[in-house]
């Protein structure tokens, strides 16, 4: 039986084209981009075709991209580089519902004494631009939005942020892993400083992301070695994961338009498919304001990490807010900002759709969802316990 992939939102199979552009530079183009001498300045060479790749997927200059181990990296060196090199300046604005990357990030500088706001979002998962309004001070370094939720979908207004941002002087960053390659991303029309993105969610490699930075952002390096990313982050290039990396947002530039138009129409194909033949069932995220890829649903009186093991067993793969994919008893942090209970958090399930999804499967899910849901409400004691 054929094994359905529904999970494009954690990570990307690696586009068959990227590993064979990657391919030689494990073997025959090896050399370190610092060496002078023909292998390095090849390896250098592929670097700079792939900055410029990268730039191009996101309207920025080639000099203002930075290759990083992946998105956290990203985050983390944005936010940090900005508040270390702020000193005067020591408040931050997120949100709720951000990446681990992000919430971490900002829970490590309140223990060294920044201060954080963690702005709450609606219902849908928005954040209010009002919100970020009533409290920037004259002590706010940074505001960091993420550009669309990885787990429910929702796009926030960053392009609205933006503006708040310049009026006040205050720099603002976004976690774009879950867009870019996805939607069109074009960095001066968003108005941001800093963005984060990552190529295994483009059909790259893992282990290979990149940071934004805009001319002019003042940052401190968070790493320190040789100098290389012109003294902006020490390391030895990962050459294959860059020119992966490259070659991966050249291809999400040629498809991109047709891919979210195809996505949109299987994702809501599911989405009504499942409203339809499942009672009991909420979407979470915003209904449109959300990415042409994203299905989260919550699923009365059935555990999350239940239906994933059930779905598996039919050789389904998606994911879920709870235990199973979060090596964690804790609920989903971003279900719960919504105002979920804990209950329905739980019982959240997601599907994302991706460049190898068919109607097929789709169909597939379908016919064995519901049965699933059934199965499992027979036994739930949840259920019981409301007749």
């Amino acid at each position: 039986m054929k094994r359905i992939y529904l999970d494009y939102a954690a990570t990307t199979p690696t586009h068959p084209d990227v590993v064979k552009a990657m391919l030689p530079h494990f073997s025959d183009s090896f050399g370190n981009p610092s060496s002078i001498y023909s292998y390095g300045q090849e390896a250098k060479g592929a670097v700079e075709k792939a900055r410029e790749q990268v730039a191009t997927l996101i309207g920025a200059r080639e000099e203002e991209i930075v290759f990083t181990s992946g998105g956290t990296e990203a985050d983390n060196s944005a936010i940090e580089g900005v508040a270390f090199a702020n000193p005067e300046r020591n408040h931050i604005i997120t949100s709720t519902i951000e990446h681990h990357a992000v919430i971490e990030t900002c829970t490590f500088l309140e223990r060294r004494g920044f201060e954080v706001t963690f702005l709450p979002v609606d219902k849908d998962g928005l954040v209010d631009p009002d919100d970020v309004q009533k409290v920037i001070t004259n002590k706010t370094c940074l505001i960091s939005i993420m550009h669309a939720n990885n787990e429910i979908g929702t796009i926030q207004p960053i392009k609205e942020l933006a503006t708040i941002a310049r009026e006040a002087g205050v720099y603002l960053h976004t976690d774009a892993v879950q867009t870019v390659g996805q939607v069109p991303v074009d960095v001066d029309d968003l108005g941001v400083d800093l963005l984060s993105m990552s190529a295994h969610k483009l059909y790259g490699p893992k282990g290979i992301g990149a940071l934004y930075i805009r001319k002019g952002t003042k940052l401190v390096p968070f790493m320190h070695g040789g100098g290389q990313e012109r003294n902006r982050r020490g390391s030895t290039e990962n050459v294959p994961g860059i020119v992966g990396f490259g070659k991966a947002t050249e291809i999400a530039l040629a498809v991109m338009t047709g891919e979210i138009e195809r996505q949109t129409r299987l994702r809501d194909q599911l989405i009504k498919s499942i409203l339809k033949q499942i009672d009991g069932v909420r979407l979470n995220g915003h209904p449109t304001k959300r990415l042409p890829n994203n299905v989260n649903v919550s699923i009365d009186y059935v555990e999350g990490e239940s239906m994933l093991l059930n779905l598996d067993l039919e050789n389904i793969c998606a994911s879920t807010g709870s235990a199973c994919s979060s090596s964690s008893l804790e609920a989903s942090h971003v279900l719960l900002a919504l105002g979920l209970g804990h209950e329905q958090a739980h019982s959240s399930l997601r599907f994302t759709v991706g460049k190898w999804t068919t109607e097929e499967d789709i169909n597939r899910v379908m016919e064995v969802l519901p049965r699933i849901v059934t199965r499992l409400r027979a036994m739930s004691p949840l259920l019981k316990s409301r007749k």
